[in-house]
C-alpha cells in the first residue's frame, strides 16, 4: 500500500488554460438542484398534506422510511453502474427514473401511493452523487476535486431554497398535484443539455489540450471497474461508509422534519415559512463552498490530504454544536441562525467527505465506494425516520433528544475516518 498522499505526491502541474470544467460543475449544480427540489417537496408540502389526507407523523415516517430504503438500494447499484458506463449515461438513467418518480406524486391519493411514488424517486435519486463525482474525479485534477465537489454539492442548498419559495406559489396559485407536474419539467430540460455539453474528457471536442493536460496533471491510476468484494475488505472503504452512516440521517431529518417544525415551533403557515427556511438553506450553501475552499486552500499551502480534510472537518463538526439548544429559542430568526450555521456545517464537512474516495482509490473504484457509502447513509437515515417519527409521536413533538443528536454525530463520524484511515493512505486494490 502507498504512503499518504502529500502534497508533493502529485506530477509538477501544466499550465491552467481553459475553464470548460468549470461548466461542468455547473451542470452538477444543476442536476443537484434539482434533485433537492424534488426530494424537499414532500418535506415542504407536509403540512398540507397531512391536512387533506390526515396523515399522522408515523404516516409521514413510513413515506420517508420508503424513500430511504429506495436510496440505499440504488446507491449502490448507481455506484456500480457509473463505474461501469461512465457518468454520462449514469446520470442520464437516473435522471429518467428520478423525474418519472417525481411527476407520479400528483397521481398519489394514499400513504401507500406515496410511498411507491418515493421509492422510485429514491431510486433515481440515487444516482445523482456517485454520477457527479465520478464527472468530478474525471475532469479534476486532485487539488481542486474538494472544490468542485463543494460547488455542485451548492447545489442541495439552492434547491432546498427554491422550494419553500416556488412551492408555496404553486399550491396556492394552483394546487399541490400541479406543483410536482411543474417542477418535473426541470428535469426534462436538464437532460437535454446534459447531452448536449457533457462527454469525457479524452473525447471532448471543445477542450483544450492545455487544459486537458491540467486535468490529466496526477499520476494515472487504473479506470478497470473494481468488484464489491475487494472494496468491502477494505478499511478504507469502511472508513467513508461509516462517516456516511452517521451524517447523512441528520442531513435528511433537516430536509423532511424542519418545515414542519417551523410550523409548530414558530406558529407559521404555507404563506410565512417559506423565508426563514430558504434563509437557512442559503446559509448553508456558503457552508457548502466554504468546506470544499478550505481544504483544497490547505493542500494548496502545503498541507497534506489528510490534515487539510480532517481539520476542515473538525472544525464543522464544531459549528454543529450550539443546534442542541435550538429548542430553546424563541425568536424565529435567532433559530435561523443557529439552525443555519448546523446545515452549513453538515454540508461542508460532506464536501470533504465525498472528495475521501477520490482521495485514496484509484478511478475505477471511486463510484462503487461512493454507492457502498450511500448505501450506509440511507439505512441510517432509514433508522433516524422511524425514530423520529417515533420521537415526536411520544413526546408531543418535542425535538430536543433529535437536535442532541444531531450535534454529536459530526464527531462520531470524523473519529470513525481517522481511526480506519489516519494517513488517508492511497489503497492499491
Amino acid at each position: 500500500m502507498a504512503q499518504a498522499i502529500e502534497a508533493g505526491a502529485v506530477a509538477a502541474p501544466v499550465p491552467n488554460v481553459g475553464r470548460y470544467r468549470w461548466l461542468i460543475v455547473g451542470l452538477l449544480f444543476l442536476a443537484t438542484a434539482i434533485n433537492y427540489v424534488d426530494r424537499q417537496m414532500i418535506g415542504v408540502l407536509k403540512p398540507t398534506l397531512q391536512s387533506e389526507m390526515g396523515w399522522t407523523e408515523t404516516d409521514f415516517a413510513t413515506i420517508v422510511f420508503w424513500f430511504q430504503v429506495a436510496y440505499a438500494v440504488g446507491y449502490i447499484g448507481f455506484g456500480r453502474f457509473v463505474d461501469m458506463f461512465g457518468a454520462r449515461i449514469g446520470y442520464t438513467v437516473a435522471i429518467v427514473i428520478w423525474t418519472v418518480s417525481h411527476m407520479a406524486h400528483g397521481l398519489a391519493t394514499s400513504v401507500t401511493q406515496f410511498a411507491l411514488a418515493r421509492f422510485g424517486l429514491g431510486i433515481g435519486e440515487s444516482g445523482n452523487f456517485p454520477a457527479g463525482i465520478r464527472a468530478v474525479t474525471d475532469w479534476f485534477p486532485q487539488k481542486e476535486r474538494a472544490f468542485a465537489i463543494g460547488l455542485f454539492n451548492a447545489g442541495a442548498n439552492v434547491g432546498a431554497i427554491v422550494t419553500p419559495l416556488l412551492v408555496p406559489f404553486l399550491v396556492l396559485m394552483f394546487d399541490w398535484r400541479v406543483a410536482f407536474y411543474v417542477t418535473g419539467l426541470f428535469g426534462i430540460l436538464w437532460l437535454i443539455a446534459w447531452w448536449a455539453l457533457y462527454r469525457h474528457p479524452d473525447e471532448h471536442p471543445k477542450l483544450s489540450a492545455g487544459e486537458r493536460a491540467w486535468i490529466q496533471q496526477d499520476p494515472a491510476d487504473p479506470v478497470t471497474p473494481i468488484g464489491w468484494g475487494r472494496l468491502l475488505g477494505v478499511k478504507e472503504t469502511w472508513s467513508y461508509a461509516l462517516g456516511k452512516f452517521f451524517i447523512d440521517p441528520i442531513w435528511w431529518f433537516f430536509l423532511f422534519w424542519l418545515p414542519g417544525y417551523l410550523f409548530e415551533r414558530y406558529d407559521m403557515d404555507l404563506k410565512t415559512f417559506g423565508l426563514p427556511l430558504a434563509a437557512i438553506y442559503l446559509i448553508s450553501d456558503l457552508g457548502s463552498i466554504a468546506g470544499g475552499w478550505m481544504s483544497s486552500k490547505l493542500i494548496k499551502a502545503g498541507r497534506t490530504p489528510n490534515f487539510a480534510r480532517k481539520f476542515t472537518m473538525f472544525v464543522c463538526a464544531c459549528c454543529v454544536v450550539p443546534v442542541w439548544f435550538a429548542q430553546d429559542i424563541d425568536n424565529v430568526w435567532t433559530a435561523v441562525l443557529v439552525i443555519g450555521l448546523a446545515t452549513a456545517a453538515h454540508q461542508a464537512f460532506s464536501a470533504n467527505l465525498y472528495t475521501l474516495p477520490s482521495d485514496i482509490f484509484p478511478r475505477g473504484a471511486v463510484g462503487s465506494v461512493v454507492g457502498i457509502g450511500g448505501t450506509l447513509g440511507a439505512i441510517g437515515g432509514m433508522s433516524m425516520a422511524l425514530f423520529t417519527g417515533y420521537i415526536l409521536e411520544t413526546t408531543h413533538n418535542n425535538y430536543q433528544i433529535l437536535f442532541a443528536i444531531c450535534a454529536s454525530a459530526y464527531f462520531v463520524a470524523l473519529l470513525a475516518v481517522h481511526l480506519l484511515s489516519p494517513k488517508l493512505a492511497r489503497v492499491e486494490v
